[in-house]
């Protein structure tokens, strides 16, 4: 079975090349998401994207990777078998006890993402609810940071695959 990594991006980052280019660069999250679909394919990994603006549909993919939720039956099997989720869930980060709740429940490794370094920005932006449970957390390296996730979490499941 191919090993699977799901990108989560939260609100916002559908304006990714439009949204402060300043601080966002101009990369589009489609850009990313066609790279991030290559580098998986030369790493011999599968990766799903999803992207909402929405805490209820975040929470409710994180909770399909583990077969739960609304949109899966009780009775069906998990519906895919992710091996690691990369997030970057944007202002849900210093926000959302329940996407902390939902990464902690189904016990996938994840790395959390962002764009730009937030710990040189607002001070809110500094606490996040996800950080503490991560195996990884990227941060200011512009959009190569999904680069540089999706490469370390092949190599996570690779080392957790042999």
């Amino acid at each position: 079975m191919p090993r699977r990594i799901l990108l989560i991006n939260g609100p916002n980052l559908n304006l990714l090349g439009k949204r402060e280019p300043h601080i966002y660069g101009s990369t589009t999250l489609s850009d990313i998401e066609a790279q991030a679909h290559q580098q998986a394919r030369e790493l011999g990994v599968e990766i799903d994207t999803f992207q909402s603006n929405h805490e209820g549909a975040i929470v409710d993919r994180i909770q399909e990777t583990a077969g739960w939720g609304p949109n899966v039956q009780e009775t069906n099997a998990p519906r895919e078998k992710v091996s690691a989720i990369i997030i970057n869930a944007g202002a849900l980060t210093h926000t959302s006890v329940a996407v902390r709740d939902a990464l902690a429940a189904v016990a996938i490794p994840f790395i959390e993402l962002h764009v730009s370094n937030v710990h040189a920005r607002e001070p809110f932006r500094a606490h996040s609810y996800l950080s503490d449970k991560a195996v990884a957390v990227i941060c200011g390296m512009g959009v190569y940071g999904y680069t540089a996730a999706i490469e370390f979490a092949a190599r996570h499941l690779k080392i957790e695959g042999e």
